[in-house]
């Protein structure tokens, strides 16, 4: 199988040292799980690195593949001028398949050096000790919970016909709205939103996180979703299990960290 790897990773910019600073030792439960799970995946020893992000560009109605022989993450946005990260793209994976999958869901091709922290960040915590890997940023769409799902399954296809060894991690962190100096207005929502969407997660129940309720999904102020469900569409009839490896929001965001682990 070429599909090695699986998981979810928040991204919050505080990870990087020279933005986080002190302010670092209150996601200790983050810091440590990401750093088990880079272990994971440096076992794996994948070729391709498949990052999907809710910060890129984002279209209405087309899911985004971001294809570029060369990358580069930096973090001035949040006042670090001195982290930046070079990273080498995968531009064939995709492009020997651009018919197959496009003729399935709708797909705009890019190609964009400059990466957002909805990439930067996961890579920066997991990838950074495996300096021949090769990435594909992928960003999802406006459309409903079904599209994505099945965009993932289309890209399974590809995943799985392919003879590199491919890891995948859905990018993203969940509710915004925590508590009362969360970024978005405290909405008790958030918090019955993040424990359905882990606890469906646990049980490894995919369709059911397809079907959540849309207003919940609203009401819950994340940004993690879409990427989870085109990874669930990605793992669709393959068999694996999902590790929560923190769960924490010192923020009023929540952070969450899982291995969904192949069997």
């Amino acid at each position: 199988m070429s599909l090695v790897f699986s998981a979810i990773s928040p991204h919050p910019p505080i990870l990087i040292p020279g933005i986080g600073k002190e302010n670092m030792e209150q996601i200790t439960k983050t810091k440590e799980a990401l750093a088990s799970l880079e272990r994971d995946l440096y076992a794996a020893k994948p070729d391709i690195l498949i990052i999907i992000s809710p910060h890129g560009p984002i279209n209405s109605d087309h899911f985004t593949i971001n294809l570029s022989d060369n990358f580069e993450a930096n973090f001035e946005e949040f006042g670090d001028f001195s982290t930046k990260i070079k990273i080498s793209g995968d531009i064939l994976l995709m492009t020997n398949d651009r018919e197959r999958i496009a003729s399935k869901s709708p797909v705009n091709i890019i190609s964009e050096a400059k990466l957002d922290h909805g990439v930067g960040v996961p890579f920066y915590a997991l990838g950074q000790n495996m300096p021949n890997i090769k990435i594909i940023p992928i960003y999802f769409s406006l459309l409903d919970n079904q599209a994505h799902f099945e965009f993932g399954k289309n890209l399974k296809e590809i995943i799985l016909n392919s003879d590199k060894r491919i890891a995948v991690i859905a990018s993203g962190d969940l509710s915004h709205c925590l508590t009362e100096n969360a970024p978005v207005k405290f909405n008790p929502a958030g918090k019955e939103f993040d424990e359905k969407l882990i606890d469906l997660l646990r049980k490894s129940e995919s369709q059911s996180i397809v079907n959540m309720d849309v207003k919940l999904i609203e009401r819950g102020a994340q940004c993690g979703l879409g990427s989870i469900l085109i990874l669930l569409g990605i793992l669709n009839n393959i068999s694996f299990e999902t590790k929560i490896l923190s769960y924490e929001a010192p923020f009023g965001v929540g952070y969450l960290v899982a291995d969904l682990e192949l069997k």
